[in-house]
């Protein structure tokens, strides 16, 4: 689990180290004798709550016997922060616990999500996220327009030319009909829907009652995957904060679900024909 003030990109390297480490099954007092580096620094390190330079993740990962493309992989992900920090600008109005996923978001490949209730908010225009964050009690009103400028910056690596997300989301046929904000502001988020599902990148699917059960019926999750830069994270919302598994056994339970749902739900083609036929 990601402490809330602990950067993207150092709690992603520092949960490859803890990895490894466990892979080697060495305790920390044991790789802190191997490699002659403090317990307390190998605590932080693992922690995200101090930088990693390439010379410490070489110096760990070579005591565990880690092969070298491996060792290569994780000290190449450490010039990566640009992309884990490039909500800077909204700081004060993002909370801690959101930042440490928008990094990770930002690092990812390709991210598969399922909402239990509303319209993912990478997916959301600008409208419908003003109605949702209108509705959002814990957010202060002074910070409301700006939080939604920030989701919608968020977007922008769904067309991103150089690094484009894929996204893929099943959403369940309720959230396309939750009356948000204006019958004109549901109808252009319906038809934002069907243009974002043009995108090459993007995979919508819906999940109707009709379709059946399937696994994610305890609510909504986020997998998702760096490439070959590290393994995929699960990322579970709360009501004020997140949870994140990254242990192999979770992260493929988390797999199977998102393959079920993408077995139960409509084909893309027909969630398009449904959403076409709402508006």
């Amino acid at each position: 689990m990601a402490t809330s003030a602990a950067a993207a990109l150092r709690w992603l390297i520092g949960s490859e180290l803890a990895r490894y480490r466990e892979e080697a099954r060495l305790s920390l007092n044991e790789a802190s004798a191997r490699t002659g580096m403090g317990k307390a620094k190998l605590h932080h390190l693992e922690s995200g709550r101090q930088a990693q330079d390439p010379d410490d993740i070489t110096t760990l990962l070579s005591a565990y016997a880690v092969p070298a493309k491996d060792i290569d992989r994780l000290t190449t992900l450490t010039g990566r922060a640009d992309e884990a920090t490039w909500w800077a600008p909204w700081a004060q109005v993002v909370p801690d616990w959101l930042k440490t996923y928008v990094g990770l978001e930002g690092l990812a490949e390709s991210l598969f999500t399922f909402e239990a209730l509303v319209i993912p908010g990478l997916l959301q225009t600008q409208e419908y996220a003003a109605a949702m964050t209108a509705s959002a009690k814990s957010l202060r009103p002074d910070h409301g327009e700006r939080f939604v400028k920030f989701r919608m910056a968020r977007t922008r690596r769904l067309t991103d030319s150089e690094r484009p997300l894929s996204f893929h989301a099943v959403i369940p046929e309720g959230a396309l009909r939750l009356a948000v904000g204006t019958p004109d502001v549901r109808r252009d988020q319906l038809q934002h829907l069907l243009s974002m599902a043009d995108l090459p990148t993007v995979t919508v699917q819906v999940v109707r009652p009709e379709d059946g059960p399937h696994s994610a019926l305890g609510g909504g999750f986020v997998t998702l995957d760096f490439g070959s830069a590290a393994r995929p994270v699960v990322y579970i919302e709360l009501k004020d904060g997140a949870v994140y598994l990254q242990e192999e056994t979770q992260v493929d339970a988390y797999t199977m679900v998102a393959n079920d749902l993408r077995q139960v739900a409509m084909s893309p083609g027909q969630s398009r024909e449904l959403i076409a036929s709402m508006l």
